[in-house]
């Protein structure tokens, strides 16, 4: 018996000493994520580049993007939570720190200091206002779309309006195993909507300034 308590205990401090390893965030290195970008700039390091799955639209700009959400964005892919073939393909042949890393560069790739848009976004039309308004947008956007209240919510604001239509109506997509996006919140927030008012709002936040880029890399300039 005494010997079994010994072990018992051996084992219980392991397990509260391993713990924190495990419960510690995946720290990036941008100079580390530039050398894994070969799978993102084919998309995302093209000026206009456009996809044509589920629909013909830009693919978002990453430059500038938060690092948190890119994790969250890439993690998502890879559960299946966000179903999208080719982005799936990608993220499965990540690790946890490759997302990191990868984030971490995106995060910092092409910012200039000192030019963080932090003036509230203007009002628009009388019917985007109304949208924003019904959508409640701002409340984890930020009154300016670029500085989110949680660092795992997207910037958005200037993203490309088709992008930011295909992506809002993925939400209200279920049960299609190459489409879709599985997320409480966002899904209860746009099926209030049309797809026309979808097109409204998307239209509005992408002609908003802010942070998000396309940085062309020097092997497609």
């Amino acid at each position: 018996m005494n010997k079994f308590l010994s072990l018992l205990s051996v084992l219980l401090v392991a397990c509260v000493t391993a713990f924190p390893v495990h419960a510690q965030e995946v720290k990036g290195d941008a100079k580390a994520g530039e050398k894994k970008i070969a799978m993102c700039i084919g998309c995302h390091g093209i000026q206009g580049y456009q996809a044509s799955f589920p629909e013909i639209y830009k693919v978002p700009k990453i430059s500038g993007q938060g690092a948190k959400y890119i994790i969250s964005a890439l993690s998502a892919y890879k559960k299946g939570d966000r179903k999208h073939p080719t982005m799936r393909g990608v993220a499965d042949n990540l690790s946890d720190q490759d997302m990191a890393d990868l984030a971490a560069y995106y995060e910092s790739h092409g910012k200039v200091d000192g030019a963080m848009v932090s003036v509230k976004a203007t009002e628009g039309s009388a019917k985007a206002a109304e949208l924003v308004k019904k959508g409640a947008c701002v409340s984890c956007h930020g009154d300016n779309f670029s500085k989110p209240i949680d660092p795992s919510y997207p910037k958005i604001a200037g993203q490309h309006g088709d992008y930011l239509f295909v992506a809002l109506k993925s939400y209200k997509t279920d049960n299609n195993p190459k489409v879709g996006r599985a997320n409480g919140i966002m899904g209860g927030v746009v099926k209030q909507f049309s797809n026309a008012e979808l097109k409204e709002l998307a239209g509005y936040v992408s002609a908003l300034p802010g942070e998000l880029k396309t940085v062309p890399q020097s092997k497609f300039r």
